[in-house]
């Protein structure tokens, strides 16, 4: 499968470069997996991270290009190290006796390949917590039909509903449309979430959204459309925790955190359209401290 490396199109950036002879594309990504961090993580949502935390594996690299990113010293500055399949098998079987509830990939959509390799090695070493994928949301429907079978539970953004906004922020300027198509994609695979007798998820689909200062309508418009087009007992997190970092403390719009005017608002939206299930992130006040610390450990 590697050998697809030789014209990347993974995404739906669409390089086409040749990551098995070093060319790099809009992710920076080789043909090596690279990673900055894997540990036990408790600050996802109550399903995922429980009393025993979620075995989380931060990628390096990342096809969008966020202004705002919380992680940009791994998705544009490039910490990381570079690890085998074999040894990427080896930290989730890690995780797992560890306690981890899950294996949880964080931006994987660069390794896909890599990822399905190390997921039947860890399957064969006796490997069995549900595997997410914990992504930005610009997947391509082929990539997540490739995935079918090996992830259990999809957690993607929908950031944006506007391709001004996409373009201003990440520097792609189709990101809704293709976003949403990957998003029902992953609802025909694995469906609304299912859990377990103590509440941890084992499959499904949880839509998560950052809410943006000054972006309130960009908000609204994403939740109409999930209320709109998804199933009715559809999961979502409402994340609260934006605060200005890299290159957003030099954009007007993003350089504050958001407002409890700005938060109210959205509760309230979120309470109109008569939402069932999910979360909303409380506001915060030290949201940049939750931040991990990307040592390279594992």
């Amino acid at each position: 499968m590697l050998e697809l490396l030789e014209h990347c199109t993974l995404c739906p950036c669409n390089c086409n470069v040749n990551r098995l002879k070093g060319q790099i594309g809009r992710c920076k990504c080789t043909d090596k997996i690279k990673i900055a961090l894997a540990s036990l993580h408790y600050f996802e949502e109550p399903c995922i991270s429980g009393k025993n935390g979620s075995g989380t594996v931060f990628f390096t690299g990342c096809n969008l290009q966020c202004i705002y990113c919380q992680n940009h010293e791994i998705s544009a500055e490039g910490i990381g190290k570079e690890i085998s399949i074999e040894h990427l098998a080896k930290i989730f079987i890690k995780q797992q006796e560890k306690g981890a509830n899950n294996i949880n990939l964080v931006t994987p959509t660069m390794y896909v390949y890599h990822i399905i390799e190390a997921i039947k090695l860890a399957r064969e070493n006796g490997l069995k917590i549900p595997i997410i994928y914990n992504t930005n949301g610009y997947e391509k429907e082929e990539t997540i039909e490739l995935l079918n079978g090996y992830i259990d539970v999809y957690l993607p953004d929908i950031k944006y509903a506007t391709s001004n906004l996409s373009k201003k922020y990440s520097k792609v300027d189709n990101y809704f449309p293709i976003a949403t198509k990957a998003i029902k994609k992953m609802y025909e695979q694995v469906g609304l979430p299912v859990f377990d007798e103590n509440g941890l998820i084992k499959k499904g689909v949880i839509l998560r959204h950052l809410i943006l200062p000054n972006n309130i309508l960009n908000t609204k418009y994403i939740l109409k459309w999930i209320k709109n087009e998804l199933p009715e007992d559809v999961y979502i997190s409402i994340m609260a925790q934006y605060f200005p970092t890299y290159k957003a403390k030099e954009e007007k719009t993003l350089n504050r955190k958001i407002n409890i005017k700005e938060y109210r608002e959205i509760e309230n939206y979120i309470c109109k359209l008569e939402f069932k299930n999910g979360y909303m992130q409380d506001l915060g006040e030290h949201e940049e401290e939750y931040v991990p610390k990307f040592d390279l450990s594992e």
